[in-house]
């Protein structure tokens, strides 16, 4: 069992900066695959980017692709979402999830475990 505490979410105004963190409750940490999604009102849960246990591979979604990047601290036991030029649609909760495995992964079904989210809110 895993929980996963997201944190770092607020609002800012269009064209700044937030870096999000998603800390996990157990040290074995590292050998999980962790992503990253964010869900408006009204909409399902998107994919935005996810990174592979050791940090090699990552993927992200065309939206945020050149604005946000993602990484991984395994000694802290912790990813981060490092989000720049953010605009008003990106406004969401924004999820972390982890599972163990290889690779990446980017659909919410390949996810078991799951934080409760952060707001993050981007004024135009």
């Amino acid at each position: 069992q895993v929980q996963l505490v997201e944190s770092g979410g607020g609002l800012v105004q269009a064209g700044g900066s937030l870096r999000l963190s998603c800390a996990a409750s157990r040290r074995t940490f590292t050998h999980y695959v962790v992503g990253w999604f964010r869900q408006a009102p009204g909409k399902e849960r998107d994919f935005v980017a996810t990174i592979s246990w050791s940090g090699d591979s990552t993927i992200y979604a065309d939206s945020v692709k050149g604005r946000f990047t993602i990484s991984r601290d395994n000694a802290k036991d912790t990813v981060y979402l490092q989000m720049n030029s953010l605009k008003a649609e990106d406004t969401a909760v924004y999820y972390c999830a982890a599972q163990v495995g290889v690779g990446v992964r980017t659909t919410t079904a390949s996810y078991t475990y799951w934080g409760q989210g952060t707001q993050v809110t981007v004024s135009s």
